[in-house]
């Protein structure tokens, strides 16, 4: 007898149709076929010890599984379910009349309970687009899947339930998710504030600037001076995910199976801070089995990289390209796969390997030539995508125990979100274009017009940086952001004199 259930693969970010065929006839071998993985291939064993532990039988037949399209690599172990469930049904253990209207998806314990799995949501996705009924899949799970509409979503704790469901005896609920409420009730629910940092008001003018228009940054100071608590509080400023953003984000977080069971969706900006010992496949993505790496899971985020000499040149030069087009492509021989990466890298790092050169107080101990040695870890292209340079020093006792509140992230955040208004309204003609740091060279030279005292001026800083054309571009769009963040449509001297002056790496004070 044959039986066909319903399951998905995912590659990327979205999700296939596949269809299990199961066959029983005369023999005792079970054979898989479909180019399943080790872990699909080790799935019998799982699925005899899970039917087992309902009460149930596995045939002593021959059993054929086909997964189909057999050309597509099949990987991981949700598969489990549906192929228990069509021997079941193929061996008359089990009346499905509707099996064919039902996604099921779910790994199986030995004692039949059900395991999550990753990409919940692209493949309800799928199944809402195929026109399915509903979904089955383990409970962990249901949340996450329920977000989409128009298909009803099952979530089961065990192999037993499912069964008690096609044969009627059980009869649950389908899970549903108010995808707006869950939206609205949850957005901004951040711990850190800004005004838990006292003084270094020029740091967060800087970072404010970086979240009105989108921009890279990095932070340059010595141990202690606040680098990483305030990089932790730049996503309070950012404007709050909208709804699509957040699908975006929940779908790659589900992919990588990063999604806690309790989130239906994600409210909050990613912010993603790898150790520096990462490799570059964990960083861009990819692997055998391509998985997203972590500038994809920071899309719509932060991507902080703190102490940025440190990482392996490889692994930054890898950045270089998606920085630029805002997404990565992992080829492999057979597929080839695309993610989403666009995110907002800020990055921190000491002046020098002792950390105290240009220090206001305490004296740099390195040797001559140690200080530029170190800052060459980081090479020129990567600089050059980074739109603003910080020098950040410490803070003094008395700004430390002033009495005096700082401002809180929602005024800087309201400041933030009136100019990504403006910019929205700006680019509001073009598709996948938001906020300035996107901007192409052409469009600077379109949007980003200054006057002759502003070409003079950033003429004689570029022959005094050695800046290049990049960089030229780069000065153009935060000195945009500034403007906007005044409400002024004209770029001034004094919006493009801030905009150079937030290019500290490549003053004379540390090149030389």
């Amino acid at each position: 007898m044959l039986i066909k259930t319903y399951g998905s693969a995912v590659f990327g970010v979205d999700a296939l149709t596949i269809t299990i065929e199961v066959s029983i006839g005369g023999g005792n071998r079970y054979h898989i076929v479909g180019l399943p993985d080790n872990a699909i291939k080790e799935s019998l064993r799982r699925i005899e010890s899970a039917i087992q532990s309902a009460g149930l039988k596995m045939p002593r037949q021959k059993i054929v599984i086909n997964l189909a399209p057999a050309d597509i690599r099949k990987e991981g172990s949700a598969y489990d379910l549906p192929i228990a469930i069509a021997i079941l049904a193929a061996s008359g253990q089990l009346e499905i009349p509707e099996v064919d209207k039902y996604f099921i998806m779910g790994e199986l314990s030995l004692d039949g309970g059900l395991q999550p799995i990753k990409g919940a949501l692209p493949i309800s996705i799928q199944a809402r687009s195929a026109g399915f009924k509903g979904f089955i899949l383990p409970k962990e799970n249901s949340r996450e899947a329920a977000i989409v509409s128009d298909i009803a979503v099952y979530g089961m704790c065990n192999l037993m339930e499912v069964v008690s469901f096609f044969n009627g005896s059980f009869a649950p609920h389908p899970v549903l998710v108010n995808t707006r409420d869950e939206f609205l009730n949850h957005i901004n629910n951040y711990e850190q504030d800004f005004s838990d940092v006292r003084g270094q008001e020029n740091i967060k003018r800087a970072l404010e600037i970086a979240a009105a228009g989108g921009h890279n940054l990095i932070l340059i100071g010595p141990p202690g001076a606040g680098k990483t608590m305030l990089a932790k509080r730049l996503p309070t400023i950012l404007p709050p995910l909208n709804l699509h953003e957040a699908l975006e984000t929940t779908k790659i977080h589900s992919v990588a199976g990063k999604l806690n069971a309790a989130d239906a969706l994600m409210t909050e900006r990613p912010y993603r801070s790898p150790h520096h010992t990462i490799s570059d496949m964990a960083l861009v993505g990819g692997g055998a089995n391509p998985q997203p790496g972590e500038i994809s899971l920071a899309h719509n985020g932060v991507l902080f990289l703190d102490e940025l000499p440190e990482f392996k040149r490889s692994v930054l030069e890898v950045m270089r390209q998606p920085l630029e087009d805002r997404r990565v492509t992992i080829s492999r021989a057979r597929l080839s796969v695309e993610y989403p990466a666009s995110f907002m890298l800020i990055a921190s790092m000491n002046p020098c390997p002792c950390g105290f050169f240009n220090h206001p107080e305490k004296e740099c101990i390195c040797a001559p030539g140690q200080v530029q040695k170190y800052l060459s870890k980081i090479s020129g292209p990567l600089l050059d995508r980074i739109d603003l340079h910080v020098e950040v020093t410490p803070v003094n006792f008395n700004e430390l125990t002033s009495a005096v509140k700082a401002e809180k992230s929602a005024a800087i955040r309201e400041r933030v979100i009136r100019a990504r208004a403006v910019q929205d309204l700006r680019f509001s003609s073009r598709a996948n274009l938001h906020y300035n740091a996107q901007m192409s060279p052409n469009m600077v030279r379109e949007i980003c017009k200054i006057d002759d005292a502003g070409q003079t001026l950033i003429k004689k800083a570029m022959e005094k940086l050695g800046l290049s054309a990049r960089a030229y571009d780069r000065i153009l769009k935060v000195a945009r952001t500034i403007a906007d963040l005044a409400a002024s449509d004209v770029i001034t001297l004094e919006h493009l004199a801030e905009a150079i002056h937030y290019r500290s790496l490549d003053r004379d004070s540390w090149s030389g």
